[in-house]
Formats: structure tokens, C-alpha cells, sequence
């Protein structure tokens, strides 16, 4: 009975060591969401401006001739994945989302080019490119720690060398997989094409797109030449900043249900103690009343 006492009194130690780790790493998780929610949402406004703007462009300017390569649509013959992930875990099941809705569009829309060996990854976050380099998946790791230095900057060489790895044809298409951040507890995982820029979809309802009738200043080339690399090194460095904030927000989530399990199974283990103590107190008294009944006796 002792020895019952001993193990449940050092499982109560130990639960409760873990929810202090627990509880640290939610208030550190918490201070640094609220930086990266402060980013993304400063930032998304004009992202997502810039990427409508481009994108109307795109559709209504006609001919080949304009600076229009990047918005070339071609045969899919070699497609690059940027996922985008963390470089640490304890985070519930964020990084697995990712990763399972990246293999899901690899084996939908690209499984004839996996088979030929024609599926690049780019990880940027340890996780991601740790996941598929255990799968056997062609995985490039240049930018797998960009998030250990966060900056525009460095998120646009890796733009950038997309954008190179498309114009020499070393790619057909660029796909970003990667969380978009709404709060704290929610994020919405999706892919988003990157290259070729995406034309936008006519109006619903089987109405004709309006067409913008844009007057260029200077001529068309010069400006888009000029627009493109910049529109797409800021959609991709959003997608970062919303990766980056989910990271965050996901393992404050997690911590906290984590904290509120070792509550609960401190409850428990606190209910089994006393029962046990309770139990041994009987027994002693058992014993005594019967060593001083046989001496009686």
C-alpha cells in the first residue's frame, strides 16, 4: 500500500511539472502571436489588393508581347510545392494539416508528374521538409530556416528563385500550401497558385467580367516588368506572416487544452491518492483493533 502511495504521489509531482511547461509555453506562445497578428494583419490589406490589381491586369491585357511571361500558362510538366510550415512542434496538429493537404493536391492534380519524379518541394519551416524528406519526396531545403530570421528580405530570395525556376522552365507551375490565419483557435489551410499569375474569374451568374480600362503610365511593358516581381515577393512574404501567426496562435491553443488536461487528470490522480491513503488508514486500523483483541482474547 505504501508503494501505491509513493507511485501516485510522484505521478501528482510529475503532471504537475508538465503543466507549468504547459502554462510558460502558452504565455510565450501569446506574447509572440500577438506581434505576428499585428503583421499579418497590417499587412493582408495591401497584399491582397496588390494581388486583385495584378491579377485584373493580367486578364484584360491581350497579347504576349507585354512583359506577360510570368502570366504564361503552359503544359504542366514540373510543378514546385512551397510549403510552408514550423520549425518547431507542440502545436497541435498544424503542421500535420499542412502536410496531409499538400500530399492530397500532390496525388489530385499532380500525381502523373509525382510518378515521373517531377514534384519539387520547398520547405520553409524544419517540419515541413523533415516530413518529406522521410517520404522519399524531391525536397529542396534552402529555405527551410527562414523563419529563424523573419524578414521581407529573406522571404524574397525565395520568391525570387521561384520566380527564376519558372521563367528558365525549370517549373510550369508554382503552388504555395501554407494556413491562413482568422484567430487564434482557427485557420484555414489552402493552396494558392502563385505562378503562373491567375487570371481573375468572370462575374457569376454567367455575366460578362467587366474589363478595366486602365490607362499606363509608362507603357505597359516597362510597368508590369517592374509590378510583377514586387506583387509576387509581397504574396508570398503574407503567406509567410499568416503561417507564422497560425504557428503561433495553434500552440497557444494546444497549451492551453494541454494545461486543462493536466488539470483534469490532477483532479483524478489527487481522487485515486486520498482513496488509497483512506484505504491504507482502514487497514492499519484493522490491525490494531485485531492485535489488541487477540491480546485480550
Amino acid at each position: 500500500m505504501a508503494g501505491q502511495l509513493k507511485e501516485v504521489r510522484n505521478r501528482i509531482k510529475s503532471v504537475q511539472s508538465t503543466q507549468q511547461i504547459t502554462k510558460a509555453m502558452k504565455m510565450v506562445s501569446a506574447a509572440k502571436l500577438r506581434r505576428a497578428q499585428d503583421a499579418i494583419i497590417q499587412m493582408r490589406p495591401y497584399a491582397m489588393k496588390l494581388q486583385d490589381m495584378l491579377s485584373n491586369i493580367v486578364s484584360n491585357v491581350e497579347g504576349g508581347d507585354s512583359g506577360m511571361t510570368l502570366a504564361a500558362a503552359r503544359p504542366v510538366e514540373k510543378v514546385l510545392l512551397i510549403v510552408i510550415t514550423s520549425d518547431r512542434g507542440l502545436c497541435g496538429a498544424y503542421n500535420a494539416n499542412i502536410q496531409k493537404l499538400a500530399r492530397f493536391t500532390i496525388e489530385e492534380k499532380y500525381s502523373e508528374q509525382h510518378r515521373r519524379g517531377n514534384v519539387m518541394i520547398w520547405g520553409i519551416g524544419k517540419k515541413g521538409c523533415e516530413f518529406f524528406q522521410k517520404r522519399n519526396y524531391k525536397v529542396g531545403t534552402a529555405f527551410k530556416d527562414t523563419f529563424l530570421h523573419l524578414s521581407f528580405s529573406n522571404v524574397q530570395e525565395a520568391a525570387q528563385a521561384a520566380v527564376n525556376g519558372f521563367l528558365n522552365k525549370e517549373f510550369d507551375v508554382v503552388e504555395l500550401v501554407y494556413s491562413e490565419f482568422k484567430n487564434a483557435a482557427t485557420q484555414v489551410f489552402k493552396v494558392e497558385r502563385f505562378l503562373p499569375i491567375p487570371k481573375t474569374n468572370p462575374a457569376a451568374g454567367g455575366k460578362k467580367a467587366t474589363k478595366a480600362d486602365f490607362i499606363f503610365e509608362p507603357e505597359i511593358g516597362l510597368l508590369i516588368a517592374e509590378l510583377m516581381p514586387k506583387i509576387l515577393n509581397t504574396q508570398l512574404y503574407k503567406a509567410v506572416l499568416d503561417g507564422n501567426a497560425s504557428e503561433h496562435g495553434a500552440r497557444m491553443t494546444a497549451m492551453d487544452k494541454a494545461s486543462e488536461n493536466a488539470n483534469e487528470l490532477l483532479k483524478s490522480l489527487k481522487i485515486s491518492y486520498n482513496r488509497a491513503r483512506q484505504a491504507a488508514i482502514t487497514t492499519e486500523l484493522s490491525e490494531i483493533v485485531s492485535g489488541a483483541q487477540a491480546l485480550q482474547g
